[in-house]
């Protein structure tokens, strides 16, 4: 593959479905002419975030969208040879999904429901259950949705199944418990970034990770939205402030190049990564067992 434009974007996006929708079509018109291949939208970007991570008010929850619904297919038909991804709540078999999706003029490329909910997202969401990689125009790739890239094996698995994109659609706060009075200076901001470079760098692959900006509720959501390359160093970002990220990269030769000496995913030791478990009695009984 020759390079491409990747796209990550911070904004800000709320419960007003039909506006979130002419927002998000008119950006991906934008970056269509400045020559993005890949847009990767913030997660819940139509029809916004729930307002309280441990509480979320159930009279409050944003609205619940159909995959093949206009919404979705107005965004494709935007999108056209653009690949992009984006975040919204999926009703689907009776339930709620924090949802990320990917498509182009096509029709939807890949799905991914978010796996992992802190706090109280459980009150307002279905979880998934699987992480798997899909081909599209600029590769293969995989998504997460924000709490998923604390999870190493989240990207990992994604990784494995061939993705050399991770999209990480994020819509991640600043600390709920001890915020800081600077964004820059909020732990989640420093844990933020932190996640985007681990999970690129541990898998060699690239990761563009967008988040929303702003406020929703009792959340006041980062930004810093940044595109990062295989090695783990930031490409572009936006910072704190609301704006797309861009950078030209050849996705195909940059991961060689990263994996020319070094190659995590061909050097793994699969048949080491277990534990022996014991009680927290035994453990006292025994300091050393269980390593």
């Amino acid at each position: 593959m020759t390079a491409v434009t990747l796209g990550a974007l911070a904004a800000h996006f709320g419960r007003d479905v039909e506006r979130g929708v002419s927002k998000a079509v008119g950006i991906v018109e934008a970056a269509a002419r400045d020559g993005v291949d890949l847009l990767v939208f913030p997660d819940a970007s139509i029809g916004g975030y729930i307002g309280d991570l441990r509480h979320p008010d159930p009279d409050e929850l944003p609205p619940t969208l159909d995959p093949h619904g206009p919404e979705l297919a107005a965004i494709a038909a935007a999108a056209g040879h653009m690949t992009v991804c984006i975040g919204y709540t999926e009703a689907a078999h009776g339930k709620r999904y924090n949802t990320a999706v990917c498509l182009s003029g096509d029709g939807i490329l890949g799905t991914h429901r978010k796996v992992h909910q802190p706090a109280g997202e459980s009150m307002a969401y279905a979880a998934g259950d699987s992480f798997d990689a899909f081909d599209t125009p600029v590769g293969r790739i995989g998504m997460l949705i924000d709490y998923d890239k604390t999870f190493p094996e989240s990207a990992r698995t994604l990784a494995l199944d061939g993705a050399r994109i991770i999209a990480a659609l994020s819509a991640w706060p600043a600390s709920v418990t001890d915020r800081a009075a600077r964004l820059p200076a909020d732990r989640q901001s420093r844990l933020f970034d932190l996640y985007d470079c681990a999970r690129a760098a541990e898998n060699q692959v690239f990761v563009v990770s967008s988040n929303l900006t702003g406020v929703t509720g009792s959340l006041r959501f980062l930004g810093q939205a940044k595109v990062v390359g295989p090695g783990g160093d930031i490409l572009a970002t936006t910072r704190s402030k609301g704006g797309l990220a861009t950078t030209i990269v050849d996705v195909d030769a940059e991961i060689t190049r990263a994996r020319r000496v070094l190659d995590h995913l061909t050097e793994l030791r699969q048949d080491t990564y277990h534990t022996h478990r014991t009680t927290p009695d035994a453990r006292r009984e025994n300091p050393v067992a269980g390593g």
